[in-house]
């Protein structure tokens, strides 16, 4: 997800009321908790205020913590906290954090479960799959569920209408009835059926059409808005290009994602290329917005701002050899494992997915991870977004039992560089005809490989 930093912040807001006293009548020293913000939301300037209020009031409601705000432009966050981490001087709290900014500090974060188990927390409030999300094989729980962004299928219910074919499946488990009533398992196979029928030319011909013309094209059937080589092999099943003793790997699932997704590029057409992606047809990458897309995975931040005028809704996502993922965003908060009161830092982390949270969302954005308050919080915001569309928002909640883990932004090392590398491969299959995936997979593979063997050293 894109988030906003804007200008730098100098300066760190020490925020809290004068110490209690003690029953001696000597003043209680407060325990100082250090908030670091900037790796996600909540560096741009108008959420200060309200970040500063969220502080006031915890530090309003007891006397034993003082929690102190220190918000860093999220251009120069990474460093400065890389900085902070290295010189033995570690916040406390560092969030809110998506996935690729949590795991660009591998093995910087505390292991919670101990500290879950001695307070009593209660993780039951959570869909079990959101707790077991923010699990990391060697380094355990490491953030509680805060703010989540599912993703499902956006379906333009227009151009359904227009091809004169049946929508999708309304629920997770439950087969596509075509337009001559027979029943197809909903998975990419069935999305590529659907797709190429969707998928339409300058002259009204469809892809399955002798006559298409794939130079002329004008509505495409599929596609992620936005999607990259591990978003597209997620599409089929969660995975790693991290294999064992950090080996580079290939996962076959993501393979036959690449060359399912390829295909329908080049060959079947119902999938925007690298150029038709790009231009102006399709609102030069937000493909959603321009109406010109029957069927587009992307997650619930892509609803925050995207202007669809159309009639759509949301569906669930597809399943590849009988299982399905519905990759996953999400914010979270994490305590450094360089803090020097784990307890005290817990008991504010708590307070920021707990107590906290309705007003933090309001400032980040992001469905609650709190079960009891996603039908509520999803009902305000379609509503006031897209008052023309009814959503069916269980779907958004289903798709959250789906979320993928491994997540597709997790840990890689060398992690820069070898996001560089895997963007140049996927920008080779989407701008080029004529590949061989599998061979161009062997490279990536290679070249992943000497990256990770190089990060080792």
């Amino acid at each position: 997800m894109k988030k906003l930093g804007k200008a730098l912040v100098a300066g760190v807001f020490a925020l809290g009321i004068a110490a209690g006293l003690t029953s001696c009548g000597k003043k209680q020293e407060r325990v100082k908790i250090r908030w670091f913000v900037g790796l996600g939301a909540g560096s741009d300037e108008p959420t200060f205020a309200p970040q500063k209020a969220v502080v006031d009031k915890f530090n309003a409601s007891q006397n034993e913590i003082e929690l102190v705000l220190e918000i860093v432009d999220n251009n120069q966050a990474y460093q400065t906290l890389a900085t902070q981490i290295s010189g033995g001087n570690s916040p406390d709290i560092v969030g809110p954090v998506g996935i690729r900014g949590r795991d660009s500090f591998k093995g910087a974060w505390l292991d919670l479960d101990p500290l879950v188990k001695k307070s009593g927390f209660d993780l039951s409030q959570f869909d079990p799959s959101m707790v077991d999300f923010y699990r990391d094989p060697q380094d355990g729980l490491i953030g509680l569920p805060f703010g989540i962004y599912p993703s499902y299928l956006y379906v333009n219910k227009e151009l359904f209408e227009e091809a004169g074919i049946p929508l999708p499946p309304k629920n997770y488990g439950e087969k596509y009835v075509d337009e001559n009533g027979k029943e197809w398992t909903w998975d990419y196979d069935c999305i590529r059926r659907l797709g190429m029928k969707l998928t339409v030319d300058a002259n009204g011909n469809d892809a399955t059409s002798p006559k298409f013309d794939a130079n002329n094209i004008v509505q495409w059937g599929f596609g992620i808005v936005w999607g990259d080589a591990r978003g597209y092999g997620t599409l089929f099943e969660p995975g790693t290009f991290v294999g064992k003793g950090n080996k580079a790997q290939i996962p076959a699932a993501w393979l036959d994602a690449w060359k399912w997704t390829y295909n329908g590029m080049w060959k079947d057409h119902f999938i925007p290329n690298g150029p038709y992606g790009s231009s102006d047809i399709l609102s030069n990458g937000s493909w959603g917005e321009s109406g010109k897309i029957a069927m587009f995975q992307c997650h619930l931040w892509y609803s925050g701002y995207a202007k669809m005028d159309y009639q759509w809704d949301v569906y669930p996502m597809p399943s590849y050899k009988g299982k399905t993922t519905a990759k996953m965003h999400a914010d979270t908060f994490e305590i450094a494992k360089g803090t020097k009161h784990p307890e005290e830092a817990f008991k504010v982390l708590s307070y920021l997915v707990t107590t906290a949270s309705d007003d933090l969302l309001k400032i980040y954005g992001g469905m609650p991870a709190i079960t009891s308050k996603q039908d509520g919080f999803l009902e305000t915001f379609f509503k006031e977004r897209y008052p023309h569309v009814d959503v069916n928002t269980e779907i958004i909640q289903e798709s959250v039992k789906y979320a993928d883990n491994p997540n597709h932004e997790s840990w890689m090392p060398s992690f820069q560089e070898a996001s560089t590398c895997y963007t140049e491969f996927w920008e080779n299959l989407t701008n080029n005809d004529g590949l061989n995936v599998e061979k161009e997979a062997e490279i990536l593979r290679n070249n992943l490989d000497g990256i990770f063997s190089a990060a080792k050293k």
